[in-house]
């Protein structure tokens, strides 16, 4: 993992977060607000939802970086370097220092800081009418959380702001449906640490979560169709699921006792499950397999690539909303405002954008080790003393070639980790009492085999 920042870097970032490149548009007058986990401080987005002409108006402030780094210079080598930012249980390895990710260039609440400025108008059912970007001065007002927005949304306390981030979310998750998207309501496994005692927890997401995601969907959706018009840019695709990994799911369906007739479509298909009945739980996890094999790419004058959607937004689609965090944001939010100003993109955006695939690409893989690692050590480290017990567990996943192997989810400890069977062909969907036969944190992952 990158260790510290070189001096020239921190000198840099120094130096830039007194003198940031200033916009001339001032919008430090509308009340945006922030919804983050409680204790981030890199907030990479700002809104203010209002209605607006029988339809609403999003604003979306996405932190500006590049009033920040200079093209070429030691920061920007660096931020190459890095390519997103690391989270660790307990620190992160940050893509910027933090006198500008977590401070100047952080959306942070009573902050006067540049940003670049979405404002989409939608439709009375939620559709993209007219699409705006340009460079401004942002003041956040509020510094939410999930679960607070949650509260407010669910008591009616929320100020109109706020509730219409529930009707815009529902008019959005309405038309994805429609075009045939999909979001994978899937319990996620998370360490949580308490008093610098760590454990693992099963977090569902919260409908404010999905909400909230469709906000920064939209936009990363309005950004791609920027760039497709402009002719240069860079998209987050994912080709459609071949034939045969779609004949899979529909037989891990049938091992599941998934009904799954053959005129329903994979994504209504989706939306009808319960992620907290066991065998819909393996099911959904199952339904990962058809979103790998994302990534991003990048054309120009015009030449527009073979495949320019990403299979389960079902529409093209940009990652433009999180620059202090991942790196090609910053390259996309440029390419977008000069797309809308008529111009060419910059020079030095466009000197960078064959090598960004590739570049994301390593850092994404970077991440997920990091994430995957992270949650081993934990899950050993919390079982070190208990190899030989017996859990209550339910099998989510079987080798198709392998049926002996596969992965079992506890109910608690939340642990998600792989069973070998032996001679014995693994139970898919089935509730199973397994026998924990190793742990050792930095050694050996967590095993199980049936008890």
């Amino acid at each position: 993992m990158p260790g510290t920042f070189p001096p020239e870097a921190l000198a840099e970032a120094e130096r830039a977060a007194t003198a940031p490149v200033p916009p001339s548009y001032d919008a430090t007058d509308i009340p945006l607000f922030t919804i983050d986990p409680p204790t981030a401080t890199d907030l990479d987005q700002a809104m203010h939802l209002s209605r607006h002409g029988g339809g609403f108006r999003v604003r979306y402030a996405i932190a500006d970086v590049a009033a920040f780094v200079v093209p070429g210079g030691a920061l920007d080598a660096e931020a190459h370097r890095r390519v997103n930012t690391l989270y660790f249980p307990d620190e992160k390895v940050p893509l910027h220092p933090p006198r500008l990710g977590e401070g100047a260039a952080s959306l942070l609440p009573d902050q006067t800081c540049p940003a670049v400025l979405w404002t989409i108008d939608l439709d009375a059912d939620g559709r993209t009418a007219a699409v705006d970007v340009r460079r401004a001065l942002v003041r956040s007002r509020a510094q939410l959380d999930y679960e607070g927005v949650q509260k407010q949304i669910d008591t009616a306390t929320a100020e109109e702001p706020l509730a219409l981030l529930e009707d815009i979310g529902r008019l959005r998750e309405n038309l994805e449906i429609e075009r045939g998207g999909i979001s994978l309501d899937v319990p996620e496994q998370e360490i949580v640490e308490h008093d610098h005692t760590y454990a693992l927890a099963y977090r569902a997401p919260l409908p404010a979560d999905r909400w909230n995601a469709q906000i920064s969907l939209l936009t990363g959706m309005a950004a791609a169709e920027l760039m497709l018009a402009h002719g240069t840019g860079i998209l987050r695709t994912l080709p459609a699921a071949p034939d045969g990994a779609v004949g899979r799911l529909r037989r891990t369906a049938h091992a599941l006792r998934v009904d799954w007739p053959h005129h329903v479509s994979y994504a209504r298909l989706i939306r009808s499950l319960d992620p907290r009945l066991p065998h819909h739980a393996a099911f959904l996890l199952e339904c990962t397999t058809l979103l790998r094999g994302a990534g991003y790419t990048t054309f120009r004058d015009g030449a527009l690539p073979a495949i320019t959607t990403h299979a389960a937004v079902a529409a093209p689609y940009a990652h433009c909303t999180a620059p202090l965090r991942r790196l090609a944001d910053r390259y996309a939010s440029e390419i977008c405002l000069a797309a809308v100003a008529g111009q060419a993109p910059p020079d030095w955006v466009l000197a960078a954008l064959d090598d960004l695939p590739k570049e994301m690409a390593d850092g994404s893989h970077r991440a997920a080790t990091v994430e995957r690692e992270c949650v081993d050590i934990v899950e050993a480290a919390l079982l070190k003393d208990r190899v030989g017990d017996v859990f209550d567990g339910c099998v989510v996943d079987v080798k198709e070639r392998e049926p002996t192997v596969g992965t079992v989810q506890l109910e608690s400890p939340a642990v998600v980790a792989r069973i070998d069977g032996g001679t014995a062909k693994l139970p898919l969907g089935e509730r199973l009492r397994v026998r924990l036969t190793q742990a050792d944190p930095g050694t050996a992952k967590v095993r199980f085999a049936p008890a």
